[in-house]
Order: structure tokens, then sequence, then C-alpha cells
């Protein structure tokens, strides 16, 4: 008796979305974010920034390891957002073995591997590119002359270059996968879900650009590819589906 692999199909017909699903949610917040990093990396936004907050702690990173900036919201943001995809599972796991629980089971699972596919996406590519932070650089006190494009080999980059994506930000804007979390139950809440996740990740990579280990164009970027994962995620969710952006809870006539 033969046996087969269930093969990982996407639905190729248009009754699977709505209308300008994936305008509205892949291709004006891409054209939008190349705007802003064009705005930020190629005319100075990221540098004007730096120099400002870099000028204000009195030409140093005196915030490097002060203890809100280092210890709560660097390392208390790690912890807090590791307890959220913990209860997160633990969530799945109790829906998993309750009856009553049963229409959580898809929005849980994809929250916990969503929020795991974003944070590990960007901490691949963090490994990928050389970009340096900005206390790597001589223009802010560091070793490094100049800041190495995102193809540079590791030997041009010098020791420097592990700072594109923003990974501290990741623990926040991993959670805008709540927006399609919703969408998989009540879609009436996608926009506090996304508010969560962009607030999140806004302080997280607020905290790191105060201590000077991101440009704003990094964290701008995390926030993409979190996105990005994310909404890839779900189309794989709602493949079976005809209209996967309704649901009971919604009220007649709401899309996202």
């Amino acid at each position: 008796m033969s046996t087969s692999l269930p093969v990982l199909r996407f639905r190729d017909d248009a009754s699977a979305f709505p209308p300008g699903f994936f305008s509205r949610h892949l291709l004006v917040p891409l054209a939008l974010a190349l705007l802003c990093s064009a705005a930020l990396r190629q005319a100075g936004g990221d540098l004007w920034l730096a120099d400002a907050i870099f000028d204000l702690e009195g030409g140093r990173w005196i915030l490097r390891e002060h203890w809100f900036t280092s210890g709560v919201i660097h390392q208390g943001g790690k912890w807090a957002s590791a307890l959220g995809a913990l209860l997160v599972l633990g969530a799945y796991a109790f829906a998993a073995r309750r009856h009553d629980w049963r229409h959580l089971r898809q929005p849980l699972l994809y929250l916990a591997l969503a929020t795991a596919l974003g944070a590990g996406s960007v901490s691949l590519l963090k490994s990928l590119t050389h970009v340096a932070c900005p206390w790597d650089l001589a223009r802010y006190g560091g070793p490094q002359a100049t800041a190495a494009p995102l193809y540079a080999t590791r030997e041009a980059a010098g020791a420097a270059g592990h700072c594109f994506p923003a990974g501290h930000a990741s623990a926040g804007y991993a959670w805008v996968a709540l927006y399609f979390a919703a969408l998989l139950w009540r879609p009436r809440w996608r926009w506090h879900g996304l508010a969560i996740g962009v607030a999140t990740g806004l302080l997280f990579g607020a905290g790191q650009q105060l201590r000077g280990a991101h440009f704003l164009s990094h964290d701008l970027w995390t926030l993409v590819v979190c996105w990005t994962m994310s909404l890839a995620l779900y189309c794989v969710f709602v493949r079976d589906q005809p209209h996967p952006v309704m649901s009971p809870a919604s009220p007649p006539g709401t899309t996202p």
C-alpha cells in the first residue's frame, strides 16, 4: 500500500479573498515602506534622527546601559514577548482539549506560528546582512568609518555589522500577526490587534534607537518582514475557505 505526503496548495481562485485584499495588505504597505526607506536611508533621515538623539545625550550613548532602556525595554521586552508566546501556546493546548474552545484553535495556532516566523525571519536576515549599528560608526564614537551596504561581505563590513533588520523590535512587531489572527476569529477586532503589534514594536525600537543600537530604517524593515510573513502564513491558513476574511462573529458586509 502506497502512501503520499500531503501537498500544500494555495487557492488560485479570486473567491478566496475579497477584491483589493492584496492591494491593501501587500502592495500599498510595501510601496509606503519603500518610500519611507528611501527617505531614511538615501535622503539621510536615518543619520538626521541618530544625530539628534546623539546630541541630546551629550555626544555619547549615555542610555546604552541605562536601567530603563537596557533593562526594562530591552531585556524586559524580550521576556514579555516570550511570555506572550508561551501564553498563546498554552491557550492553544487548552483549546485543543476543549470542545467549546474549538473555534479558537485555528487563530491561536496561527498566532503562535506567525510570531515565531516573523521574529525568526528577522533573525535570519540579520545573519545575512552586514549593516553596522550607530554605536559602531566613527560618527558616533565607534571603530567603523562608514556603514557597509546590505550586500557587503563580512570582510568588507568589518567586525561590526549585524544590525539589519532590528532584532529586538521584531519581538514587538511580530505581534502584528494579531491583525490576521483577528481575521480568523473576530474581524472587527483586527485594528486593535494591529495597534498592539505596532505600538509594541515602536516602543522596543525607540528604546534601541536611544541606546544607539539601530537606525529607524532598521525598525521599518523589521515591521515589513513581520507583516509580510504574517500575511503569507494567513494565506496558507485560509487556502481552503471560500471567504476566509469573514466569520460568523463579524457583521454582514464587514471586510478587512
